[in-house]
């Protein structure tokens, strides 16, 4: 039944009335189906050309019941006192369309699908602003180890890939609304680590709403945010490849004063971290000073440095 929704995405073409109607009939079959087998199906799914439209079918013919009901939960709107909020399950597909055509991998999709996977259970009306989901980033990423336990999917790293990003998915958001500065950067970029590129694909793919000013306005203050990136990733690489001995260091030891030896140690120092022939670590660094210094006839006269 999965297999027949899958080929209807992959290959592009519609179920008949009567074939449709026989999967939602017999859509609780899956009920005896290893949750192994169905991942595999529900993988190739999420990796096809059409994820969204897969998960529509698979929806419309209640596979989904006995797949991912979390999903569904996210389905519906509902309106207090003239206020209402979007239907996150059909936002949720936007998300994965959008990231679809953005990357193929396989866990950003599965992260693309959970992002908002809390927001029934943390939905709040407030008078003054209207529905709130504060906190469903947190709460969502305390759910995703259930729900990949449950559906047997790995634990360690795809797992904790897909928590990270559901955690952090507002952050970038919420920092094109202030003012970007480098240090909430930095704590973007650590928190993020070597998943702050797709993180930002996530987030990118996170901006859908009817409203095109509205679109067009997140998409100006997100680009600042990229570009801010960019920038401290320039900034802090720069700094990184300035090796840790200064001059200072070099004219201490050596007991000399600004020369051409020093220029020449100091060259010496900064090829070795370019090239990557020293690591650029005070100690690795200070014994190679010494063996450059020896080739100027430069000898250590200052044995206290040893162990700055």
């Amino acid at each position: 039944m999965m297999r027949a929704v899958r080929f209807a995405c992959q290959l592009s073409f519609q179920l008949t009335p009567k074939t449709q109607a026989a999967l939602k009939q017999e859509s609780h079959r899956l009920e005896i189906v290893s949750k192994e087998r169905i991942m595999t199906e529900f993988n190739k799914i999420l990796l096809s050309n059409e994820p969204a439209r897969a998960l529509y079918l698979l929806d419309e013919t209640r596979l989904l019941d006995y797949i991912l009901p979390e999903l569904q939960a996210l389905q519906g709107t509902e309106i207090i006192q003239g206020q209402s909020h979007k239907d996150n399950f059909i936002h949720t597909l936007q998300v994965l369309t959008n990231i679809s055509k953005a990357s193929d991998k396989l866990w950003l999709r599965w992260a693309a699908l959970l992002h908002d996977i809390a927001k029934p259970r943390t939905k709040r009306f407030n008078p003054k602003v209207g529905f709130t989901f504060h906190g469903h980033e947190d709460l969502g990423a305390r759910m995703v180890p259930s729900i990949f336990r449950k559906l047997k999917l790995p634990l360690k790293q795809p797992m904790r890939y897909v928590q990270k990003l559901v955690r952090l998915h507002l952050r970038p958001i919420a920092l094109a609304q202030d003012i970007v500065t480098d240090s909430a950067i930095r704590r973007l970029m650590h928190d993020a680590g070597e998943e702050i590129d797709d993180l930002m694909t996530l987030c990118r793919a996170d901006i859908t709403s009817k409203n095109d000013r509205k679109v067009r306005a997140y998409f100006r203050n997100f680009e600042k945010v990229e570009e801010k990136i960019k920038t401290v990733k320039k900034k802090d690489f720069i700094r990184n490849l300035q090796p840790v001995i200064e001059g200072n260091t070099i004219m201490g030891t050596f007991g000399i004063g600004p020369s051409r030896e020093v220029g020449l140690i100091k060259k010496a120092l900064k090829d070795a971290v370019l090239d990557g022939t020293v690591p650029n670590e005070y100690q690795p660094l200070y014994d190679y000073m010494l063996k450059i210094g020896a080739q100027h006839q430069l000898k250590k006269i200052n044995k206290n440095l040893d162990n700055e």
